[in-house]
C-alpha cells in the first residue's frame, strides 16, 4: 500500500511540472505585449525609453529559457512573481480569491453527491418504472445543459420572478452568515446540476451491476434480508465506480467555475484568471493556472488512492 502511496504522489508532482511548464510557455506564443499594455492604459503615447525601462524591470527582456528558469527558481522558494494588474504579490491575490471557489466547488460538489448518490440507488431499485423514467430524463437534462443556461434559468426562477434569492454578488461572512448563504445557493445549484446528474447515472448502473453480480444473487436465496444485502454488499460493490466519477467530475467543476462567477459575479479566481488574460499578466496567470492544476491533479491523487483502498486490485 505504501508502495501505491509513494507512485501517485510521484506521479502528480510529475504532472504539476509538466502542466507550469505547458503553460509558461504557452503564454510566450499569446498574442500581446504585457509592457505595452501597461504604458498604454490611460490612453497616452508609448516612448521607447519607458518601454525598455519598463520590460528590463518585468524582466521580459531575458531570453525565454532564463525567463523559465527565474520562475522555476522563485517558484521552489515559494515566490510567485508580482502581478502586473492587481500591483501585488500573486500569492496575495490568490490567496483573497481562491477560498471563495473552493466554498463554491465544495459546495456545489456536496449537493451533487447528497442529490445524485440517493436519487441514482431509487432509479435502479425502481428499474423500469415511471420513477426510473422520470430519473433518466432528468439526469439526460442536466449533462445536456450548460453551466450559465442553467445560472440564467436560475436567476430568471428565482431571482426575478419569485424574489426569493439574490440574482449575484458576494457578501463576506463577517456582514451575515444568512447573506452569505444566500448568494451561494443559485451559483452552487447551478455548478452542482450537471454533476449530479452523472453521479446519478453512474451509481444507478453501478447499482444495477451490483444486485445483478454473482456474488450477491445467492446471498438472498441465503436467506439475508433486502436490507442487509443492500446496506453490506451491494453498496459496498456501487462505491468503487461512483468514488471514481467523482473525482472525475471535479474536473467539470473547476472548469464550470469560470462561467458559474462571470453568470453570478462571484470573485473567485476562475474570474481573476480571466482578467489576468485580458491584461496579459502573465505572472498571475501562471499562478492561477498552477494552482487550478494542483487542486485538479491532488483531487484524482486522493481519489486514485481511496480507489486502491477500496479495491486492491487496482493496486
Amino acid at each position: 500500500m505504501a508502495k501505491f502511496f509513494v507512485k501517485r504522489i510521484l506521479t502528480a508532482v510529475v504532472q504539476i511540472f509538466v502542466v507550469t511548464t505547458i503553460v509558461f510557455f504557452a503564454l510566450q506564443m499569446m498574442p500581446g505585449d504585457p509592457v505595452l499594455m501597461m504604458l498604454s492604459r490611460d490612453g497616452s503615447a508609448v516612448n521607447q525609453e519607458a518601454y525598455d525601462a519598463l520590460e528590463a524591470e518585468l524582466g521580459l527582456d531575458q531570453p525565454v529559457m532564463t525567463q523559465y528558469f527565474d520562475w522555476i527558481t522563485d517558484l521552489l522558494h515559494g515566490d510567485l512573481g508580482q502581478s502586473y494588474s492587481e500591483k501585488r504579490p500573486v500569492v496575495e491575490a490568490i490567496q483573497d480569491r481562491l477560498p471563495r471557489t473552493l466554498e463554491l466547488a465544495a459546495a456545489a460538489m456536496v449537493l451533487a453527491c447528497v442529490i445524485g448518490i440517493p436519487l441514482g440507488i431509487i432509479s435502479a431499485v425502481r428499474r423500469g418504472g415511471f420513477v426510473d423514467l422520470g430519473l433518466t430524463l432528468l439526469s439526460s437534462l442536466g449533462n445536456s445543459v450548460p453551466v450559465f443556461v442553467m445560472g440564467y434559468l436560475l436567476v430568471l426562477i428565482f431571482a426575478l420572478t419569485l424574489g426569493v434569492l439574490p440574482s449575484s454578488g458576494y457578501v463576506p461572512v463577517a456582514r451575515g452568515m444568512t447573506k452569505h448563504l444566500l448568494r451561494l445557493v443559485l451559483p452552487a445549484v447551478a455548478l452542482a446540476f450537471g454533476v449530479a446528474s452523472s453521479i446519478l447515472r453512474m451509481t444507478r448502473s453501478s447499482m444495477l451491476e451490483s444486485l445483478g453480480s454473482e456474488s450477491v444473487r445467492p446471498l438472498r436465496a441465503k436467506g439475508l434480508s433486502k436490507r442487509k444485502v443492500y446496506l453490506k454488499h451491494v453498496m459496498r460493490n456501487m462505491l468503487i465506480p461512483v468514488v471514481t466519477i467523482i473525482g472525475l467530475q471535479l474536473g467539470n467543476l473547476i472548469a464550470g467555475t469560470v462561467l458559474c462567477e462571470a453568470v453570478f459575479n462571484w470573485p473567485g479566481i476562475a474570474t481573476l484568471l480571466v482578467n489576468a488574460i485580458g491584461d496579459r499578466d502573465y505572472p498571475l496567470i501562471q499562478g492561477c493556472m498552477l494552482i487550478l492544476s494542483a487542486i485538479f491533479i491532488l483531487t484524482n491523487m486522493v481519489v486514485d488512492m481511496l480507489y486502491g483502498m477500496l479495491d486492491p486490485r487496482a493496486r
